[in-house]
C-alpha cells in the first residue's frame, strides 16, 4: 500500500532515543504510519539487543526485533562532544523526540525538552519513564515486571491462593507505547492549528493502572481487593478455561440464555434452577463449585467434540492455543498479523505486524529492524555533514 495510513506521517521526522520496549513501541508505530524514525543507539546498541534467549537465525534478540521495525539506526556516544552535536542537530530538525532515560538525564546532556524547544518551538518531546517526570518516585528506575508489581497487576494474575504471577508478554511496555503513540498523534494534530509543540510525560505506572480500568473501578466502588481467579473473568461466569480429555477450551456462557444452553448440552440442567448458579453474579461467588460440576463433564470428551456442539448453539468458545496453533490459524494469516520483510542482505525476517489496518489493504513492514548504526552514513549526510566531517561522528 503506497498511500493511506502507511504514509499518513510522511514528512514527519522522529528522533528516537528510547530503548527496550515502551518507547520503541511508540516510535515503531510512528514509523509504521510513515514517519522517518531515526533510532539513536548507545555505542553498544539498544539494551534490547542483549536480551535473550530467544535469538533468531542471525543471532539477534527477538526483543529488539519485536519493537524496532521501520526505523533507521545511528549509534552515538553522547559523552563525545562531536556526537552530542549530531544528536542536537538531529533534534533541531525533527518533529518528535521519543526518549526513555530516567528523568533529568537528557537535561544534563543539554538535550532536555526546554533547551530543545527553544531551538525548535514546534518540537513534540515525548518522555517515557517508569514513574513519570516528577513526584516522589520520579528518579526510580523500572521495567515491565517491576511496574506490573507496583501497579497491582501481579496481584490479579494466577490462581486463588497462589503466588503472584507476571503476564509473560511485556504488556505494560506495550500499552505504554500505545498510549505514547496516541499522545504524539494527538499533539501532531493539535500542532496544525497552534503551530506549537509540547512536552509529553508518559509513565509506565499510569499506563499499567489504565490497563486495569475495570478492576480498579470495582475496587474503588467497593473497597474490596480483587481475588485471583486463574483464567476466569472476575466479573462473570462461566467465562474461563475448562480442561477436556485432550486439551483446554475457553468458554464464555455467562449471558442468561447461553448459560441455559450450556447446561442443556452438558446435561446439567438442574444447575439453572440452583440459587448458587441462577445468575452470573451468583456463579462468580460460587465459581469453585460451578467449575467442579462443569469440569467433570468437560473432561469426558475431546475439545473438538465440545467446540462443535457449543458453536452450533452460539456459545462463545475456542481452543486455548499455543503459539504453534496461533501462527497456523487461517484467520491470523488472513489478517496479516505475522508479517515478513526483507533485510538489506536479502534475508527474510518474520515478526508480529501492525494490528491497525485499513479495509483496503494490510499494512506490512516496509523496513526491517536495523542493525546497529546501519544507516549512520546516510543520516549524517542528510543532516548536512560532509564525508570528511562525518568521520568519527558515529560508532
Amino acid at each position: 500500500m503506497q498511500g493511506g495510513i502507511r504514509s499518513a506521517l510522511k514528512g514527519v521526522r522522529v528522533a528516537d532515543f528510547s530503548q527496550i520496549g515502551a518507547g520503541p513501541t511508540c516510535s515503531m508505530f510512528l514509523g509504521d504510519f510513515g514517519a522517518d524514525v531515526i533510532k539513536i543507539e548507545p555505542p553498544r546498541g539498544d539494551l534490547g539487543r542483549t536480551l535473550g534467549p530467544p535469538w533468531n537465525a542471525e543471532n539477534e534478540s527477538s526483543v529488539f526485533v519485536a519493537f524496532n521495525r521501520n526505523k533507521r539506526s545511528i549509534a552515538l556516544d553522547l559523552k563525545n562532544p562531536g556526537m552530542l552535536g549530531v544528536a542536537r542537530r538531529l533534534i533541531e530538525r525533527s518533529d518528535v523526540v521519543v526518549e526513555s532515560f530516567r528523568p533529568g538525564v537528557m537535561d544534563r546532556l543539554g538535550l532536555g525538552p526546554q533547551a530543545m524547544r527553544q531551538l525548535n518551538p514546534r518540537l513534540i518531546y515525548c518522555s517515557v519513564s517508569a514513574y513519570g517526570a516528577s513526584g516522589p518516585k520520579a528518579e526510580h528506575g523500572g521495567v515491565d515486571g517491576i511496574v506490573q508489581a507496583v501497579s497491582g497487576l501481579m496481584s490479579l494474575i494466577g490462581e486463588e491462593g497462589g503466588a503472584p504471577a507476571k503476564v509473560q508478554a511485556p504488556v505494560v511496555d506495550i500499552v505504554t507505547g500505545y498510549i505514547a503513540t496516541i499522545a504524539v498523534l494527538t499533539q501532531l494534530y493539535a500542532r496544525k492549528v497552534s503551530g506549537a509543540g509540547a512536552v509529553l510525560d508518559i509513565s509506565m505506572l499510569a499506563s499499567a493502572v489504565a490497563l486495569q480500568q475495570s478492576s480498579f473501578a470495582g475496587y474503588l466502588a467497593t473497597g474490596e481487593l480483587p481475588k485471583r481467579s486463574g483464567s476466569g473473568a472476575p466479573y462473570s461466569a462461566p467465562n474461563e478455561a475448562f480442561e477436556t480429555s485432550d486439551g483446554w477450551i475457553m468458554v464464555a456462557a455467562y449471558h442468561g440464555r447461553r448459560w441455559e444452553r450450556l447446561c442443556e448440552i452438558l446435561g446439567t440442567e438442574n444447575m439453572t434452577s440452583d440459587p448458587r448458579f441462577a445468575s452470573s453474579s451468583a456463579r462468580v461467588h460460587n465459581r469453585l463449585e460451578m467449575r467442579h460440576l462443569l469440569g467433570d463433564v468437560f473432561r469426558s470428551q475431546t475439545s473438538e467434540h465440545w467446540l462443535r456442539r457449543l458453536e452450533a448453539a452460539d456459545i462463545l468458545c475456542c481452543r486455548v492455543n499455543n503459539y504453534d496453533d496461533v501462527v497456523s490459524d487461517p484467520q491470523i494469516d488472513h489478517l496479516g498479523i505475522i508479517a515478513s520483510t526483507a533485510r538489506s542482505d536479502g534475508s527474510i525476517l518474520r515478526m508480529p505486524g501492525q494490528p491497525i489496518n485499513s479495509i483496503e489493504s494490510q499494512m506490512t513492514p516496509h523496513r526491517a529492524p536495523p542493525h546497529r548504526s546501519e544507516h549512520a552514513v546516510e543520516i549524517l549526510a542528510e543532516l548536512g555533514y560532509s564525508s570528511d566531517e562525518a568521520r568519527g561522528l558515529h560508532v
